[in-house]
């Protein structure tokens, strides 16, 4: 059966974690070395000025999210004082979408307190020796892969946008290219502190200082007291059945897990492989119910079974299983980066307060300290209480349709993992349908729908990372998206 399996948006990534599990580590210790070698290797969807859930299987059966993600800020904060929020247009090829920068873009960060609540509460081995890989691909450099020199290409305005940021990613004046190194010697330096220190440094000492002192003056909501309050918060996972399976999923206040939960439940609903139109109405029947009453339930005390019960009565992931029946799914997003850079502490701030998906009913309307809505939803199957299939996905709104498709590809159309995470794939938006080639369009022409094709399958369309464990033979396999340049590692 070998060691376990681990798929992730990056090949070096997944071979980090891949050595950890080598060495006898288990899921939750590979997922967080991997985590930190994606700040080294997929610096701009990730980072130590980013947020993320952590879903964790025990042996024991117990499964818990640790929620890592951005809050919005403002505590003691004078709102008058607010710079305007950057536009930027990125460029997918075939879509475009508006992104915004600067400081007025930023909230407190999660990823160093979430991966020190992950080693503290499940791992095996020390914070210092599973940031060491990382530590020494910060420094040394990791050369760029298509897929990376792709999105710092997309991401011409971002990664130009101030000095600090021009230096990382166009030094010289000239952006990287595939191929060419991407160092980032402070990065390493913030690595070492959190690998010796801990997350402390990071909210109430010396690295927040550098934050706060590179915020300054820039008309940022950011305060000193958003650090310092900044917690993880533990929590039980969505629930639900689907077909002879149960899935489990990143719960309130993120919206992904429980628009997910809610369209797997109207496919439930009928039998058979869901055809691209039955998919498209389930998106789009999702889509209506992420409405403002919605958004500011999903704060509230047992708004996902209110929701449930009466409606059918970004970003870089990681997905690990391991041999002695842990599992660990961990999804992680800078956003795009707010183009902030902290000198000497490695940090490119989050851009999550200028992330119109997180927004949709307008920016800064969320109170301080309020969990920002995500899409983001790292996911497991279990087959008989153990984790069969572990998933998760970057991509924004987009996430929660590739998760879905994937999973109908494995449990209803019986393909491999790889074949489940390379079909194309359908995304229902604003009423138009975005397609791959491939996905049989026919009864969406029929129907009327206004489609959007893409020439070629595009990471617009998500990066699913996604392991499983055969339930007859117990063999482990993997998948890592092709449309992120992923890469998943079978460890014997």
């Amino acid at each position: 059966m070998g060691r376990g399996v681990i798929a992730a948006g990056h090949p070096a990534t997944a071979a980090v974690g891949g050595e950890i599990l080598r060495n006898g580590g288990n899921a939750v210790d590979a997922a967080v070395a991997a985590v930190l070698a994606s700040f080294a290797a997929e610096p701009l969807l990730t980072g130590l000025g980013a947020g993320g859930y952590m879903l964790v299987a025990t042996p024991t059966g117990e499964v818990v999210v640790l929620d890592f993600f951005v809050e919005a800020p403002g505590r003691g904060g004078d709102r008058s004082a607010r710079a305007e929020l950057e536009p930027i247009e990125v460029s997918f090829g075939d879509a475009t979408q508006v992104f915004h920068i600067g400081a007025a873009a930023v909230g407190p960060y999660g990823t160093p307190a979430g991966i020190c609540a992950a080693v503290a509460r499940f791992a095996t081995r020390p914070l210092s020796q599973l940031a060491a890989p990382a530590i020494e691909m910060a420094s040394a450099g990791v050369p760029l892969s298509h897929t990376q020199a792709y999105v710092i290409k997309i991401l011409e305005g971002i990664v130009t946008s101030t000095p600090e940021c021009a230096a990382i990613y166009a030094p010289g004046g000239v952006l990287l290219g595939e191929g060419d190194l991407i160092r980032q010697p402070d990065l390493a330096l913030g690595l070492e502190v959190l690998g010796a220190d801990g997350a402390a440094p990071f909210y109430t000492g010396e690295i927040a200082q550098k934050v706060l002192a590179a915020l300054e003056g820039k008309g940022a909501m950011l305060t000193a007291e958003d650090l310092a309050a900044y917690r993880v918060i533990e929590r039980e996972p969505v629930r639900m059945r689907y077909r002879d399976r149960e899935v489990v999923a990143n719960p309130p206040p993120s919206a992904g897990g429980t628009l997910i939960a809610y369209a797997l439940a109207l496919l439930e609903r009928s039998s058979g492989v869901p055809s691209s139109l039955a998919l498209v109405d389930t998106m789009a029947d999702a889509q209506q119910e992420r409405t403002p009453q919605f958004l500011d339930g999903l704060d509230e005390d047992g708004f996902l079974d209110r929701f449930m019960a009466a409606k059918l009565g970004s970003t870089t992931h990681i997905s690990v299983l391991d041999c002695d029946g842990w599992a660990a799914s961990v999804t992680c997003s800078n956003g795009e980066g707010s183009g902030i850079v902290v000198p000497g502490s490695g940090i490119h701030l989050n851009n999550m307060l200028g992330e119109e998906d997180l927004n949709p009913e307008g920016f800064h309307n969320y109170p301080p300290g309020r969990r920002l809505p995500s899409m983001m939803c790292p996911m497991m199957v279990l087959s008989d209480g153990l984790p069969e299939l572990v998933l998760g996905s970057a991509g924004s709104n987009r996430i929660r349709s590739a998760l879905a498709q994937t999973v109908v590809a494995v449990v209803d159309r019986g393909l491999s993992i790889v074949d489940a995470v390379d079909a194309p794939r359908v995304h229902f938006e604003d009423g138009v349908v975005f397609v791959e080639p491939g996905v049989d369009v026919s009864g969406l022409e029929e129907a009327g729908a206004e489609i959007a094709r893409f020439s070629e399958p595009n990471l617009f369309f998500g990066g699913v990372a996604a392991v499983r464990r055969d339930r007859e033979t117990g063999a482990f396999s993997g998948a890592g998206d092709p449309r992120r340049g992923g890469a998943a590692e079978v460890v014997a």
